[in-house]
């Protein structure tokens, strides 16, 4: 029987941690921040290991962009062609990498409008494999290591705030706190869209 409360779903993800790594790891590959947030959130209430979530977010992460640089690098932009409006977005950001690359990997994983297109657009782009898997390797490190540990921050906070009659509270707190993290998300997709293309 599934869960019903924040307690008994993290004693399950106590009982299979190797699932639950392996899990996150392959979640990651999407860049998915609301799953990094809670992982350190889990991290901190003892039911996975801090150091393992960052690991396992960080392997999914890099490893996501590399197959989608590999994609864009082998097929381009072509095979979008039925996605006009994808292909325009990849064509885009592949401009946009060729002069700022270096910014556009270290923040791409968080606004989500150019979350995953983006590693098409690196390989559509000018930028070599050395480069980007340098490059590439840095920045999954640091979000990786920033979203564990802002859930593992909040877990910390929740858990010095609230006692065991106020679980409600506490499953409140989680639900407002991914909320805010996708409002602010949205918030800097609509800057990006309204900036106007070189």
């Amino acid at each position: 029987m599934f869960p019903s409360d924040v307690a008994s779903f993290l004693d399950l993800i106590r009982q299979h941690g190797d699932v639950a790594y392996s899990f996150l790891a392959v979640y990651s590959m999407a860049n998915s921040l609301l799953l990094a947030l809670f992982s350190g959130y889990a991290a901190q209430a003892g039911a996975l290991s801090y150091e393992y979530a960052v690991a396992a977010c960080w392997v999914g992460t890099f490893s996501g962009d590399v197959i989608r640089f590999w994609v864009g690098r082998r097929f381009g932009t072509r095979w979008l062609g039925r996605f006009p409006r994808l292909q325009r977005a990849v064509d885009g950001a592949a401009r946009l990498a060729d002069r700022h690359h270096i910014w556009m990997i270290l923040i791409h994983r968080y606004p989500r409008i150019i979350r995953n297109v983006a590693g098409f657009a690196y390989g559509a782009s000018t930028l070599g494999w050395p480069r980007f898997l340098i490059l590439n390797f840095i920045a999954a490190g640091l979000w990786a290591s920033a979203a564990v540990s802002i859930g593992y921050g909040f877990g910390f906070v929740s858990d010095k705030t609230m006692n065991d009659t106020l679980q409600i509270f506490g499953i409140v707190m989680l639900v407002a706190f991914l909320a805010l993290t996708w409002f602010l998300t949205r918030r800097l997709e609509r800057v990006i869209e309204r900036k106007p293309a070189d």
